[in-house]
């Protein structure tokens, strides 16, 4: 067993699932109290997370530095070296460099090679998020790895198994990020062997909800989205007819998700599924409203009263969501984590609500979902599809949401999904930027509005990177978009990696 002390990273517990992807088990703790836990526990090893303070600031989370003293090796990660760099003697100041993204790291052998760092190529691409650095190490410290920024970006004490990097190692982006997760349990003396979701896990999942819902009665938020569409699957297979699902048509939805909705689950799994009409509801209710976060507050809450009104018609007691871990933790899941924006089922919800949850998926990152979706035999074009907000088009429009602005931004990106059908993405699709430009149709002059496309690479959702997308590919989309959606004079390409952005733009 590993146990992680989280100091408020966005990426606590995707290091937990790498850790169980290699056959381990990692208990997340915060900071609090953390030496006496850890005394009380059969740990194996202790990961120290990153985290969005700064160790030389007044009231930044710590640890007892007796921890070190306890013979149980130690792995840093961003914060988590800087701090054990502070404490145990180090220094760590402001960079001059903040980096988010991409960097090379060069591993270097010094005085033999070190156990992190075996079997890593010398020079790989890691991925950093971070503002401060270690700028002088403790006493029997090495450095076995730098970037072109970053002199002590993988440093260890061998003999007390104590190691720290700044870069990022349990996201896909950083190469070999596994294998120094797999050398620290090997350090920690344990036998890292892959782990994988199979049948009889999902198995488990129904029969843990079945015991959770009992004889109780249950309505589902649906939305066509593969979030949503795992969770009530699995729900339906534990529960059968207790269970009732809800599509509100909010009228932020993308082209055809009703249709797709009907025919999927109405007609080929039988479930029983009830279509609300709430458009003037929804766009009433976002009407001069700008700010993303109170966008997201209200349309949850327009959902949970149309969710709470239809629970008591049917008598349910529980409300079942997809909701999944990256929504959790950008709504700050955590207790030292910083809120990315509020999920409408997860910070968007009611403090008073009449409806318990169900989130059977609440653990889970959306590429485990599509593995759970395929093994309970859903379709491949529900389990592929891709991402959707749970706001919908709303935090895809810049500003105030309006009918017309809905309009535009359907039209156009029908047209990004169309023109990228053939392309494996993550995500794809258009904002409405809220910009308006000079432009000439006809050789009159137009002031327009302007669509910006975002195209992403990832995995798990806790990090990508922009798609690199031909400019054939670009330029087919852009003459469409302009040609087909007379109101729009202008489109922009989001090359962004997240970090610093996110996913959405909202």
């Amino acid at each position: 067993m590993v146990t992680l002390v989280d100091f408020g990273s966005q990426t606590a517990h995707l290091i937990s699932r790498r850790i169980r992807e290699l056959g381990g088990i990692c208990e997340i703790i915060n900071s609090d109290n953390a030496l006496e836990k850890i005394k009380k526990s059969q740990t194996d090893g202790i990961i120290f997370s990153g985290g969005p303070a700064s160790v030389y600031e007044k009231d930044s989370p710590t640890i007892d530095k007796k921890i070190f003293e306890l013979g149980i090796p130690i792995l840093g990660i961003c914060y988590g070296q800087q701090l054990m760099c502070h404490l145990l003697g180090g220094r760590v100041k402001p960079g001059e460099k903040k980096e988010y993204g991409p960097a090379e790291l060069r591993v270097q052998v010094i005085g033999g090679s070190g156990q992190l760092t075996k079997d890593v190529p010398s020079r790989i691409t890691v991925w950093m998020s971070h503002g401060d650095e270690v700028v002088k190490i403790p006493a029997g410290f090495k450095r076995y790895g730098i970037t072109k920024t970053i002199p002590h970006a993988v440093i260890a004490d061998e003999k007390r198994k104590i190691y720290g990097i700044q870069f990022h190692p349990e996201v896909v982006h950083t190469e070999y990020g596994m294998k120094f997760l797999e050398n620290f349990l090997k350090i920690c003396g344990m036998t890292p062997k892959k782990s994988e979701i199979d049948k009889k896990f999902v198995d488990s999942l129904i029969k843990d909800i079945a015991d959770s819902l009992g004889n109780e009665k249950a309505i589902c938020a649906l939305s066509g989205g593969v979030d949503s569409s795992v969770a009530a699957l699995l729900v339906h297979k534990a529960v059968g007819k207790s269970l009732i699902s809800i599509y509100v048509d909010s009228g932020l939805m993308r082209q055809g998700e009703t249709d797709t909705l009907r025919e999927v689950f109405g007609k080929y799994y039988k479930m029983d599924i009830q279509i609300i009409d709430a458009k003037k509801e929804f766009l009433k209710a976002l009407k001069g409203i700008t700010d993303p976060e109170q966008k997201r507050k209200v349309i949850g809450k327009i959902f949970i009263e149309v969710f709470e009104k239809e629970a008591k018609e049917i008598k349910a007691k529980f409300l079942v969501q997809g909701t999944i871990y990256p929504d959790v933790i950008e709504s700050a899941g955590t207790k030292h984590a910083q809120n990315i924006k509020s999920h409408h089922n997860v910070g968007g919800l009611p403090e008073n609500m009449n409806l318990f949850l169900i989130e059977p998926l609440r653990n889970f990152y959306k590429d485990e979902v599509r593995i759970i979706g395929e093994i309970l035999g859903l379709p491949k074009s529900i389990t592929q599809r891709q991402p959707f907000p749970g706001p919908g088009l709303a935090v895809r429009i810049i500003g105030e949401v309006t009918a017309e602005k809905l309009k535009i931004l359907r039209k156009a990106d029908a047209i990004v999904q169309e023109g990228l059908k053939d392309i494996k993405l993550w995500q794809a699709f258009a904002v409405f930027t809220g910009i308006k430009t000079t432009g000439v149709r006809g050789d009159q002059r137009a002031y327009g509005e302007t669509i910006a496309i975002r195209a992403i690479e990832a995995k798990d959702a806790m990090s990508a990177n922009f798609a690199h997308l031909p400019y054939e590919v670009l330029e087919k989309i852009s003459v469409r978009i302009v040609t087909e959606v007379p109101e729009v004079n202008r489109v922009v390409y989001d090359i962004t990696t997240k970090p610093p952005a996110t996913m959405e733009w909202e």
